[in-house]
């Protein structure tokens, strides 16, 4: 209750975002889960290890530029209270002029940026010369991957989640499909993964600009382009600073995940194998608690474009305490089936009892990861970028630390690291809420 009257949480608009985005984000996990699957049915651990090096290649190359879908995300949602859907489209050209700028750059670099990307996870042997098979094909989606990202983050930003939810769930169907033929009808091996990557991502460009290009969008977006305004430099610097922020953010994290590849990799293809098969199960849960980070980034955005601190922390909550009563679901769904889903994604026995001892770290990660994943959402919904990079950075540093201490653990060393990682962060985001929350809101009044 507050000076303004009480304040009234949306239920179910959190919901109408979150759990499209978690069936999109499940979908989106399908990728690497199924990529994984398809190579280990050829039986050879060196080929599935190089699929996990593959993968992690790419979050490095594209899962680091996140920022332009994160970015855009929160302020078209930020713009839809304080300005209008002119102002959202003008975000969106923002978007994708800096995505396609971005693209260029790593195709010129690719020459000098692949070999030395590979040569840094540290794979060598079959596994190298597998990973460079599939990084050579993959690598040319880099244009579709950075449009798309901001076509999403635009969609997202203006809630059209069962869109999003039908064009991720049809692009990552596509994207296995393909994969089964190339790989076990066609027998093209390794590259029939990269061949099903690349097709599948310009597929998705070409659908969401077909559906996208329609009504007064294709108006609105005339106009954007039209007005010199829109990418200059005014314009442009608040969009680049809130991406640049969130670009080494997230270039700290894909570092610290590329971390745990390098660091299995030098204990033998086998650890890689079956901590690729885990870290592939991490990010299927986290993607699925993203839903709720989703749901941050939009509701809390709109509450920053309309200066209403109570709504904005009244969201926090809400969505806070939902993201944790879903970790406790994912995590108890891994006690009961952990050891049987790890076993059917195994190359080899051996591959196998490797990954079922580490498999309880995965009931712990989801409590680990919640508070970090749902302030991710708050941050970027209210332009804490800044912030959002600072706390990464600690916690960074943290699992550093921790790498250190524990690597005579072996393997669960490395997972009690990223587990503290993750715990860090949450802590740092929420101790710093209080102070942004009064930098960010100062003496607005509340509404109802």
């Amino acid at each position: 209750m507050t000076a303004a009257g009480p304040v009234t949480v949306d239920k179910r608009a959190i919901w109408a975002i979150a759990l499209p985005a978690m069936v999109t984000n499940v979908a989106t996990a399908l990728i690497g889960i199924g990529d994984m699957w398809i190579v280990g049915q050829l039986g050879d651990a060196p080929t599935q290890g190089a699929v996990d090096v593959g993968a992690r290649l790419f979050a490095v190359l594209f899962t680091v530029m996140n920022f332009l879908k994160t970015g855009t995300t929160g302020l078209v949602a930020q713009e839809g209270t304080r300005a209008g859907k002119d102002a959202q489209v003008a975000m969106l050209v923002r978007g994708l002029a800096v995505g396609l700028v971005i693209a260029a750059a790593l195709l010129i670099a690719k020459p000098v940026l692949l070999p030395a990307a590979l040569g840094a996870l540290g794979a060598s042997g079959e596994v190298l010369e597998a990973a460079r098979i599939y990084a050579e094909i993959r690598y040319w989606s880099a244009p579709a991957v950075m449009a798309n990202l901001a076509l999403i983050g635009f969609m997202v930003g203006r809630r059209q989640m069962t869109a999003v939810l039908v064009f991720e769930v049809a692009y990552n169907l596509a994207n296995i499909a393909l994969g089964l033929w190339f790989v076990l009808g066609l027998d093209w091996g390794i590259a029939g993964i990269g061949w099903s990557s690349l097709i599948a991502e310009y597929a998705k460009l070409f659908a969401v600009a077909l559906f996208l290009a329609r009504g007064e969008f294709l108006a609105r977006l005339r106009r954007s382009l039209a007005e010199k305004g829109t990418l200059g430099w005014s314009a442009l610097k608040p969009f680049l600073s809130v991406n640049r922020d969130l670009f080494l953010r997230t270039l700290v994290l894909t570092i610290a995940l590329a971390a745990l590849t390098r660091l299995s990799a030098e204990r033998g293809a086998v650890v890689l194998a079956a901590n690729g098969i885990l870290y592939q199960m991490f990010i299927f849960s986290a993607l699925l608690l993203d839903g709720f980070e989703n749901a941050a980034q939009v509701l809390n955005g709109e509450r920053s474009g309309a200066r209403d601190r109570a709504g904005f922390s009244a969201y926090l909550r809400a969505i806070l305490l939902r993201g944790v009563a879903a970790a406790a679901l994912v995590a108890t769904g891994f006690a009961i089936f952990a050891d049987p889903i790890l076993a059917s994604f195994a190359s080899t026995p051996a591959v196998e009892t490797v990954a079922q001892e580490l498999g309880w770290w995965l009931i712990v990660i989801p409590f680990a990861g919640v508070v970090s994943f749902v302030l991710d959402g708050v941050y970027v919904g209210a332009s804490w970028t800044r912030a959002l990079l600072v706390t990464m950075a600690g916690a960074a540093a943290a699992f550093a630390l921790a790498l250190w201490l524990t690597w005579p653990m072996g393997a669960h060393g490395l997972w009690l690291s990223f587990t503290l990682f993750l715990g860090v962060r949450g802590v740092l985001q929420l101790g710093a809420v209080p102070y942004l929350l009064g930098r960010e809101f100062g003496n607005a009044r509340p509404q109802s």
